[in-house]
């Protein structure tokens, strides 16, 4: 019998044609640490050197190198604009990696702006760690978005490095 996932759904209006915050959010897979506050670093592994199912990056959550994840595209669907991203590793993440997956989506909104999502379905080792982190896993996405909205609307850089994180924040919030 499968265990229930936790689920987290962020969305962010961006005032961006779709077609641009899809190129940053999924075409650029490896470029993430272009727009997380949260990623030191991140670069392609293996297949590509753009989102294309097969994908693989690495992403670094500390200066170390010592927390990061391994993720890859699982699939994508061009028309809809809509990503698997799926976990292969982790390191110092709370993770079931076998139980964990994002989908990225981009909505065309038809009026020179986007919806830009994530929907995050996970399971923790130990279990009740979910109930722990679900608050900061959220934080993380909504972070995220608010950096993605800033990177295709400025493209200024907003990663863990590049010390403008607050101020980026407090504008758009």
């Amino acid at each position: 019998m499968s265990k229930p996932y936790k689920t987290l759904k962020v969305t962010r209006l961006i005032k961006a044609p779709a077609e641009r915050v899809w190129k940053a959010m999924v075409k650029d897979y490896g470029e993430i640490s272009n727009f997380s506050p949260y990623i030191f670093a991140s670069y392609y592994v293996s297949v590509s050197l753009e989102g294309v199912e097969g994908a693989q990056r690495k992403c670094y959550f500390n200066e170390k190198s010592t927390r990061w994840s391994h993720e890859t595209i699982k699939y994508i669907d061009e028309e809809n604009m809509k990503m698997k991203n799926i976990l292969l590793g982790a390191e110092k993440f709370p993770l079931d990696i076998d139980n964990s997956y994002a989908i990225y989506s981009v909505k065309d909104n038809g009026d020179g702006t986007s919806t830009a999502g994530y929907e995050f379905n996970f399971r923790t080792k130990p279990a009740f760690m979910g109930g722990l982190f679900k608050g900061q896993f959220k934080k993380t996405l909504e972070g995220t978005l608010v950096g993605l909205d800033h990177y295709v609307s400025t493209g200024e850089i907003v990663n863990a490095n590049s010390g403008n994180w607050k101020e980026i924040k407090k504008q758009y919030n």
